[in-house]
């Protein structure tokens, strides 16, 4: 793997432009790209969403690794392979995807078959079938290589003492906290988990402790009259539940929402097939090695989440601050300690990608989710940046975080972007040999 040391200062390249497409020739525009996303977001549902930037991340390295094994236009950013003989890019981006996917997921493995056969065609020319040979190499060593990572290792024993401030389980159920393994897991970019740990959040006694409390306390609870409907919307879009707040009727996950964000502005700019599927890679590990920061940065601090906040607030020695024994969310409080945020540094972490691959920050974008309780709904937005800032904010409107939280967040994911763009699939030059 390509892995630079950190620098006192970190070289900035700029993303070459789009090159002219490899060949127009069936199979070998991005759709090969946008096909595996969708059956991925179609067929890996139930995972639990910390760990869904993992299985993108995984396919995707896999998918751009394997087609710049042809091109190499770029470094790689796990598997290179030496002098491959002549093959079909798109097809060794498909016999990886669909590799990957069989191992994460076995249980569709019919739904990645159908696929991959479509895209081969029913008799593979020897070209096909040796790009497809070239991506099953590239795929064995991705899901080797992130087989012992140990993010699907069990949870640690995590608890914390019953003293204001500190994380309990929160209501209606009090869970047990989840993900706690993933201090201890290995990045797909970072050189730790830790790398960006944020600063302590503001003490329980500070002017600033009070002011993100009653914000959230009046703003988040489940019955707010403060609350608009509009603000009630983002708070249920961002968080991938239906209209109503019920179980069973969800809608198009976050990860979803800017996976598709980043095939609309592949295709408005018409990247090759190379450079699009570095910019999937680039925006996916970003926000996996940003949630993976957030993760391990909530088990370093264990502040409560503001359910327990406000109902214990008269034991925190803020004068400023009442309780509210009965309080609860919009949203029901994820099983583990409030900062600082995963939402917010998701979408930092894939507007920064997004405004590095392409050089700008400034490209209208459209936000969609698709609802089973109802129409779909769409919003627009005039930069990367403000679909990561509606993003952010949505989880005060949920009750579930406090402005401090993905306030510390958003520079996390900005910095995960930046060490992903600057230290990894870099232009080769002419004279390398591509490591």
């Amino acid at each position: 793997m390509l892995k630079t040391q950190l620098s006192a200062v970190m070289l900035a390249v700029a993303l070459l432009a789009p090159t002219a497409p490899l060949v127009h020739a069936r199979g070998m525009n991005t759709d090969v790209l946008f096909e595996w996303n969708q059956l991925l977001q179609d067929t890996i549902t139930t995972a639990p969403p910390p760990l869904m930037p993992r299985y993108y991340s995984m396919m995707h390295i896999a998918m751009f690794d394997a087609i710049n094994a042809f091109a190499r236009e770029y470094h790689p950013f796990h598997v290179w392979l030496r002098d491959p003989r002549g093959g079909s890019p798109a097809a060794a981006a498909a016999q990886a995807a669909h590799d990957v996917l069989v191992g994460i997921n076995a249980a569709a493995a019919a739904r990645y078959d159908e696929l991959l056969a479509e895209q081969l065609g029913p008799n593979p020319s020897p070209f096909v079938r040796a790009g497809a040979a070239l991506g099953a190499r590239v795929a064995k060593e991705v899901l080797a290589w992130r087989q012992n990572d140990h993010f699907l290792d069990p949870f640690v024993p995590y608890a914390e003492p019953l003293l204001p401030g500190r994380w309990q389980p929160t209501p209606p159920n009090d869970p047990a906290p989840q993900f706690t393994q993933f201090q201890t897991a290995t990045p797909m970019a970072l050189l730790t988990p830790t790398q960006y740990l944020p600063l302590p959040p503001p003490t329980l006694t500070s002017e600033r402790y009070a002011v993100d409390f009653n914000e959230v306390k009046l703003i988040g609870k489940s019955d707010s009259a403060t609350r608009s409907p509009e603000q009630t919307e983002i708070a249920r879009l961002w968080a991938g539940v239906s209209s109503t707040g019920m179980a069973g009727a969800t809608s198009t996950p976050m990860f979803a929402v800017w996976n598709n964000i980043t095939r609309d502005v592949i295709r408005a700019h018409a990247l090759s097939l190379v450079d699009a599927a570095r910019v999937f890679t680039l925006v996916n590990v970003s926000i996996h090695d940003g949630i993976h920061t957030t993760l391990t940065s909530k088990y370093v601090y264990g502040l409560w989440r503001p359910v327990t906040a406000i109902r214990n607030a008269a034991d925190d020695l803020n004068a400023t601050t009442d309780p509210d024994p009965t309080w609860l969310p919009l949203i029901t409080t994820p099983p583990y300690p409030s900062y600082p945020g995963n939402q917010a540094v998701a979408g930092a972490a894939a507007a920064a990608a997004l405004a590095r691959a392409f050089g700008s920050n400034d490209i209208p974008v459209t936000a969609t989710w698709h609802r089973s309780d109802g129409p779909d709904v769409s919003h627009q937005f005039d930069t990367f940046w403000a679909a990561a800032e509606e993003q952010a904010v949505s989880r005060i409107y949920a009750g579930i975080h406090y402005r401090f939280d993905h306030e510390a967040s958003q520079p996390i994911g900005r910095s995960v972007a930046e060490f992903v763009f600057t230290n990894f699939m870099q232009p080769r030059n002419g004279w390398d040999d591509g490591r």
